[in-house]
C-alpha cells in the first residue's frame, strides 16, 4: 500500500488521505510517519485507540468505560456457536469482525449465518446479545486530545437488509451527545468516528459498535450545519478547530443510486492496472 500511494502522490500531488474502511485504517495508520515525510497529512486514532474499540474488544471496552454493551461471545466455531446461543438465548446477532451482521432466530439460521461470514472476514466471529429497540447513529469528531469538535444523532428510517441506513434524520437529543462527548473524553479519540446505538424500550442506549471512520452518510453532518470531513482537513493541517454547538434538527437524508456507463475497455483497464490514463478521465 505504501509504494502504491508513493506512486499515486507522484502523479497527483496528495496533501491529505481520509480512509474509509475499517479494514485499512491498521495499515494507514503503521504508515502515516512515511506519508507524513512525504507531504501527505493524515489524522487518525493510534493502534491502541482503534483495538480498544474492536467489535472483539467492544463488551470489555463498556464494562472499562461504563457504557451499557450487550453481552457477546467469540466463536471460532459451531461449536462456540451452539454454546453462545445456550447464554446469549435468541435471536441472536452473529456478525463479521469487519463487516455484516444477521438477526438469527434460530440456530439453524444462526449456522448459516455463521459460514459466509467466517468465510468472508476471517476469525473469530462475533455472537451479540440481541438488543430490540430504535436505532440510533451518531457521527462525531474528536481532536486527539479528548475534545469532541462535533457530534450529530441520526435516527435511522430504512434500513436495507444488511443493516445499513438508507435514509435518516438528525434528531435532539442530549444525552445522545454527552454519550458520544464521554466516548472521546475517555479514549481521546483522534479523527472521525460512529457510534451504533440501539435505544430499548426503557430508554437505555446501548452502544452496538464503534466505527472509527466516518459513516457512509456523513454528508449529512455537513447538511444539518457540522461539516466533520471540512473540520478534520482544518486539523489535519493545524488549525485550531473550535467545538460545534448548533445543528439543524429535522434534516434528512435519502440514499439513492445510479448507472454509470461505460467502455469494457476501460473497465479492464482499471481493473488490470489500478487507473485509467489522464486523456481517458479527462473524456
Amino acid at each position: 500500500m505504501k509504494d502504491r500511494l508513493e506512486y499515486i502522490h507522484e502523479q497527483e500531488g496528495l496533501n491529505l488521505i481520509i480512509p474509509n474502511y475499517d479494514a485499512e485504517l491498521y495499515n494507514f495508520i503503521k504508515i502515516a510517519p512515511r506519508l507524513k515525510s512525504m507531504g501527505i497529512k493524515t489524522f487518525l486514532p493510534t493502534h491502541e485507540q482503534l483495538d480498544a474499540r474492536d467489535k472483539i474488544n467492544l463488551y470489555e471496552f463498556g464494562i472499562t468505560h461504563g457504557f451499557s454493551v450487550p453481552a457477546d461471545k467469540k466463536l471460532n466455531s459451531i461449536t462456540d456457536l451452539t454454546n453462545a446461543s445456550e447464554e446469549l438465548g435468541y435471536p441472536l446477532v452473529v456478525k463479521g469482525k469487519y463487516y455484516e451482521a444477521y438477526v438469527n432466530h434460530t440456530a439453524d439460521v444462526a449456522q448459516k449465518s455463521f459460514h459466509p461470514v467466517s468465510a468472508k472476514w476471517g476469525l473469530p466471529v462475533i455472537a451479540q446479545k440481541f438488543i430490540k429497540g430504535t436505532e440510533i447513529n451518531i457521527a462525531g469528531l474528536g481532536d486527539g486530545k479528548g475534545n469532541t469538535i462535533s457530534v450529530i444523532p441520526m435516527r435511522k428510517l430504512f434500513i436495507t437488509d444488511k443493516g445499513k441506513a438508507w435514509a435518516g434524520i438528525t434528531i435532539e437529543n442530549n444525552d445522545l451527545i454527552k454519550l458520544a462527548q464521554k466516548f472521546v473524553k475517555a479514549t481521546k479519540w483522534k479523527g472521525g468516528f460512529e457510534l451504533e446505538i440501539m435505544c430499548d424500550a426503557d430508554g437505555e442506549f446501548f452502544i452496538m459498535e464503534i466505527n472509527p471512520r466516518f459513516p457512509a452518510r456523513i454528508y449529512l453532518t455537513a447538511g444539518a450545519g457540522q461539516n466533520q470531513p471540512a473540520a478534520l482537513v482544518r486539523m489535519a493541517m493545524g488549525e485550531d478547530v473550535e467545538p460545534f454547538t448548533q445543528y439543524t434538527v429535522g434534516k434528512m437524508f435519502i440514499r439513492y443510486s445510479w448507472d454509470h456507463i461505460i467502455d469494457i475497455a476501460d473497465f479492464q483497464q482499471f481493473s488490470a492496472f489500478g487507473e485509467l490514463s489522464v486523456a481517458k478521465v479527462n473524456l
